[in-house]
Parts: C-alpha cells; structure tokens; sequence
C-alpha cells in the first residue's frame, strides 16, 4: 500500500499519550461548531437545494486554501484516491438526508444524540464481526451504557407519540450507520490526502453528485436561487462550519487512532442536547439529559477501554 503523506503523524503504538492534546483541542471545537450548525439546520428547509448551495459555497470559500494545501504538500493524486473521495462524498450525500428527515420526524434534542451516539457503538461492533476484535470489559460496558442511555432518551412519553418516536428514531440510527461507515472509510482516505485537500475533495464530490440532480431542471435551478435569495444565511453558515468541523476531525484522526477520535469527537452529543432543551424549549430536560449523558460516559468508556 502507499505510504502515508509525510506531513501526517500516526502516533506509534507505544506512545504513552494515545490522544495528544492538540488531538482533543481540534475536536473539542469540531464538536461546538458541529453541535452550531445541526442547531441552525434544524430550523432550515434544508432541501436538496439547501445542500447544493452549502457545498457550492465551501468550494468557493476553501478553495484557496485546498490549493495552498496541494502546492504545500505535491501529492502525486491516483484515479483510486479521486474514487475513495468520491464514494466519501455519496456516503456524506446520505448522511445529511438521513439526518435531515430526521430533524423533520423528531425534536432536535432526540435525533441529534441518538445520530451521533450510535456510530461509536456501531464501530465496536463492526470490529467485532468483521475484524475479530475483542474489546476490553470497560469497552462492553461503555457499549451496554450506550444503548441505555439510546432507550431513555427515545421512550416516548404517551403510547399515543410511538409512532413519531419510532419514525424519528429509525433516521436517526440510519443515519449513525452512516457516521460509523464514513469515519472508517476516511480514516483511511486521509492517508492518501492532507485533512484539508481531502475535506474539500468530498464536499466537492457532494458537489457534482447533487448537480445533475438538482440543476436538471428548472424548477431545481429556480431551487437554488430561491435558497441564495431567501436562506442564504444560515445555508453559507451551516457549510461553512460543517466543514470546517470535519477537516478538524480529519486533522484529528492524522494524530490519535481512530478508535479514540470516533468516539471522542461526540461530545457535541451534550452541546446538541442542551441547545434542543434551552434554546427551542423541547420537552423532557431532565430525562434527555441523563440520557444524552450516559450515551457520552458510554462513548469516553469505549475510547480508553
């Protein structure tokens, strides 16, 4: 396989700090801009067209610095790293669908910890089938608290709201299928590219792939204008900061193991949930709060278990 780019530091497998501090820093801020613009998209029409303008907004607005990154680095660019980009980019197309149906189904304080809790889960598991891992007690033990903390936030609170739970629930694990499929499948990608050449090749993959389908036809063009006349705001913002966050994550994953950044980036669990509670008023504090707070002691357990 081809070597790693040099200007990406793996740590080695002795290395006494396994999540360096510049590591947690990128996260930690990953976390509070991501928490910021799933708090602004869950307010938004955040249609196919919404989305067309977000990715055409971050390849206008990064796109000096992606080419200072490749002057800087010369990456010698293969039609399999354009290919890992691309898929990277149907992955994300999903993603943002998923989530977005469920902000339509469900309140924000519900669907946002359950999305982004469940991809750490998901990643154990998937490690334990397909790679034969054997994860440490503590590590089980943060799984089983994980899906504790999944069963009291998404119970519903009369058997008349049920079905909305089960429907808003139902994106929202879809959608950490997703989280956990292209934290994986990028792990690797950011290996071939810097963390900012390959951010900005999948949001530009997301690009072309909505093209067609948005610009086909009138009506999709008149879409987008619409969205630049009347959401341009938030729409720009939430580009912006969703891709900011994720080069920081993708920058993350060059300096600790994927296994510690996966689970260490959902602290924005807890920012999602009290922006839900506090700022839109959604029902059940106290009760989503445990839960959202078991899901992220159960995210920390599998990170350093």
């Amino acid at each position: 396989p081809r070597p790693a780019h040099p200007d990406i530091r793996r740590p080695t497998s002795n290395s006494p700090h396994p999540m360096p501090l510049a590591a947690l820093a990128l996260l930690l801020v990953a976390a509070m801009m991501h928490a910021s613009w799933t708090f602004m998209a869950k307010g938004a029409r955040n249609d196919l067209a919404f989305q067309f303008g977000q990715v055409l907004t971050t390849s206008i607005v990064f796109l000096p610095l992606a080419v200072g990154s490749y002057l800087y680095s010369r990456p010698s660019l293969e039609w399999t790293d354009l290919a890992f980009v691309g898929v990277s980019g149907a992955i994300h197309i999903t993603y943002y669908v998923l989530l977005t149906q469920g902000y339509r189904a469900g309140d924000l304080s519900l669907v946002y910890p359950l999305a982004r809790g469940t991809g750490p889960m998901l990643a154990v598991l998937g490690g334990i089938a397909i790679f034969g891992e054997s994860p440490t007690p503590l590590a089980i033990a943060g799984a089983l608290t994980i899906t504790a903390g999944i069963v009291v936030m998404s119970w519903p609170r009369n058997t008349d709201a049920m079905r909305d739970v089960r429907v808003s629930v139902g994106f929202a694990l879809a959608t950490g299928i997703c989280t956990a499929t292209y934290t994986l499948w990028d792990k690797h990608g950011v290996e071939m590219l810097t963390p900012l050449m390959y951010g900005y090749g999948l949001d530009t993959a997301r690009m072309l792939l909505l093209a067609p389908v948005v610009l086909a036809t009138n009506n999709g063009r008149q879409a987008v204008a619409d969205a630049f006349s009347e959401r341009r705001t938030p729409m720009m913002t939430i580009g912006v900061l969703s891709l900011g966050a994720y080069i920081m994550v993708l920058a993350a994953l060059t300096l600790a193991p994927v296994s510690y950044v996966a689970p260490a980036r959902e602290i924005s669990i807890l920012f999602g949930a009290l922006m839900g509670l506090r700022l839109l008023n959604e029902p059940d504090a106290p009760r989503r709060l445990v839960g959202a707070t078991a899901i992220v002691a159960g995210i920390f357990a599998l990170a350093f278990g």
